[in-house]
């Protein structure tokens, strides 16, 4: 398999219309001939990057849900001291969630992944969950290891974590904020103080009551 620059540039041009194309026909309904003929390349080129239709797929579903979290993985790989860079985690987290909701208000694009590639998005989804959940976790232990996160109640942080999220973004493609009393600005904040708090040893944020 080629190995240059060039060759991963024409790997990356094949998903991203392999992608176009599931997104607009339907992954059954695209075939290998469709994906040679929308992006110029013959069907033995595309058999030097992929074995089948199955691999690119594959291949177009761990970019995307990887685009996701990437941004998520930036904060976990930083030099950040653990509670500024949980801190940063999160508000990543749901700048991710409100620009996903900005994109989607204005891109076409969505409307095929929602008639043609809802079992698709649904991988690409857990796959980024599964992501998230590994990062998260990752960052939780960093921080335990470092005597900046309690051990005790940093234990239950990463499945507190997912249940949360879920409801945050569900909140935010429902858009129910009146609903239940609430607004973007306050369910960050809120989420972000309380997880905080709450992986601090305990003298740590004795200390910090006090000082406030």
């Amino acid at each position: 398999m080629p190995t240059s620059a060039i060759a991963a540039k024409t790997r990356e041009r094949l998903l991203d219309v392999a992608r176009q194309l599931f997104a607009s026909n339907g992954v059954e309904r695209t075939t290998m001939n469709d994906i040679a003929a929308a992006s110029d390349k013959g069907r033995r080129t595309i058999y030097t990057y992929f074995k089948n239709k199955k691999e690119i797929y594959d291949a177009v579903i761990e970019r995307d849900a990887e685009a996701i979290v990437s941004r998520l993985r930036n904060v976990v790989d930083s030099d950040l001291e653990p509670l500024a860079k949980l801190r940063n985690y999160l508000e990543v987290r749901f700048d991710i969630v409100t620009d996903t909701l900005k994109a989607s208000s204005i891109s076409s694009e969505i409307l095929s992944y929602l008639t043609f590639d809802r079992v698709r998005l649904e991988r690409i989804r857990l796959l980024a969950v599964e992501k998230e959940r590994h990062l998260f976790a990752r960052l939780i232990d960093e921080g335990v290891a470092l005597g900046a996160f309690d051990p005790i109640n940093s234990k239950a942080l990463p499945s507190i974590h997912q249940v949360i999220f879920q409801g945050v973004d569900y909140t935010h493609v429902r858009g129910n904020f009146d609903e239940l009393g609430l607004t973007p600005a306050s369910i960050r904040q809120d989420v972000i103080e309380f997880m905080c708090a709450h992986v601090q040893p305990k003298s740590s944020a004795t200390s910090s009551i006090k000082s406030e």
